[in-house]
């Protein structure tokens, strides 16, 4: 009851600490009027259409100039969330905002629910869900912030409980509604992998392997055929690519090799050790998935928790409420390192302290140490509780 009266708190204000809501209503209002996101940027549309779309000016200024020259990058069940308040309130933000915020807050309160069926299948206490649904930065970054990773996490919390009760259809069908909220879960398929194994001594077992990964490229596709033009793959990998080769926020290992880069080469080498990382991260991701014995329950949340983990470790870009992902995965396996990360991440903050974004070297220091103190002595040292739960 606390934690949805805080929430509550945020309902009627706009979100001060980010500029992304204004991008979810364009998006929104622009499919409410048979527009698709995919295929105008902001700036361009309103060269062509500039009185269709209501607060058109408010909403572009509100966005910024970086996504209003840009295609959306949200996939379709979060646009259809966008849709949904496009609907609703076709004229006023703040109502469109409202009605976002409620649908982040039921998701939460999905996360609750079966968080805590997790955490007793996994056998670690209850109340460890409270980390989560009281957490400051949880009620801030999502709630507050209209961030839509909570309804990210509610599928991917109920989609490992589906699979903890060996219901791998549901499973696949949650997890796929995951993807199609934000795409950072598509990292995470390789390590279910094993869970179709009831052990080391057995052969997988092919149809349900199958089918599980079928049904989530299945339902991923299907979600894309609404929007299909012959644009639509290049504008969507464009936008998605410059996470990886472009835009730079708050990294920590990225940092070390964009140094490095500077003095080989005396320039910025986001470029190439973009692809780099993206080359490591597919590597170790498969080596997890297939070195590591995830047909036990914990064990395979553990490896989602390091995969993901590793993932924001060396990503170019890490907002503050991309972690909420790594903290619900901590809760769920008993490790903290997740937890201070949530408290230290708020620095990031800081950078924007002056008109012009500056990132100091001792702030993402003291951001980051104790994070990777914290997780090298969990990872090293700490022997994980099996849960005794496989496929049948």
């Amino acid at each position: 009851m606390i934690a949805l009266i805080f929430r509550l708190l945020c309902l009627l204000s706009l979100p001060n600490l980010s500029q992304d809501f204004y991008r979810f209503i364009w998006d929104g209002r622009l499919i409410a009027n048979g527009f698709n996101p995919y295929l105008f940027t902001p700036e361009s549309f309103i060269g062509l259409n500039p009185d269709v779309i209501a607060q058109s000016n408010t909403l572009i200024a509100g966005m910024g100039q970086l996504s209003a020259t840009n295609f959306s990058n949200y996939p379709p069940l979060n646009q259809l969330t966008f849709l949904v308040a496009g609907w609703l309130s076709p004229n006023s933000i703040l109502g469109a905002v409202v009605v976002m915020r409620l649908i982040i807050i039921f998701a939460d309160v999905g996360v609750f629910y079966y968080g805590t069926k997790i955490l007793g299948r996994v056998n670690l206490p209850l109340h460890n869900i409270f980390f989560y649904i009281l957490n400051p930065f949880v009620i801030i970054e999502l709630t507050g912030n209209l961030h839509f990773e909570g309804v990210m996490i509610f599928f991917l919390v109920f989609g490992l409980y589906q699979l903890s009760k060996q219901k791998w259809i549901g499973a696949a069908m949650a997890i796929s509604a995951s993807i199609l909220v934000k795409l950072i879960p598509l990292l995470l398929l390789p390590v279910f992998f094993k869970w179709f194994v009831k052990d080391k001594a057995h052969p997988i077992n092919i149809s349900k392997l199958f089918g599980f990964y079928g049904v989530i490229i299945l339902l991923v596709i299907l979600s894309f055929v609404p929007f299909i033009d012959t644009d639509l793959a290049g504008n969507y990998s464009k936008t998605v690519g410059l996470w990886f080769q472009n835009f730079e926020f708050n990294a920590s290992i990225y940092y070390l090799a964009r140094a490095l880069g500077y003095y080989i080469s005396g320039y910025n080498q986001i470029a190439l050790i973009g692809k780099i990382i993206v080359i490591f991260i597919v590597i170790l991701i498969f080596t997890l998935s297939f070195f590591r014995k995830n047909y036990d329950y914990k064990t395979l949340l553990t490896t989602l928790l390091l995969a993901i983990s590793i993932y924001f470790f060396t990503a170019t870009t890490v907002h503050p409420w991309y972690i909420a992902t790594v903290l619900i995965l901590g809760i769920l396996t008993g490790y903290k390192f997740p937890l201070l990360w949530t408290f230290t991440i708020i620095l990031s903050y800081l950078a924007y302290s002056t008109p012009e974004v500056k990132e100091s070297p001792v702030i993402l220091i003291l951001q980051y140490l104790p994070v990777y103190a914290i997780f090298i002595w969990e990872v090293f040292k700490k022997i994980p509780v099996k849960s005794k739960i496989t496929l049948n």
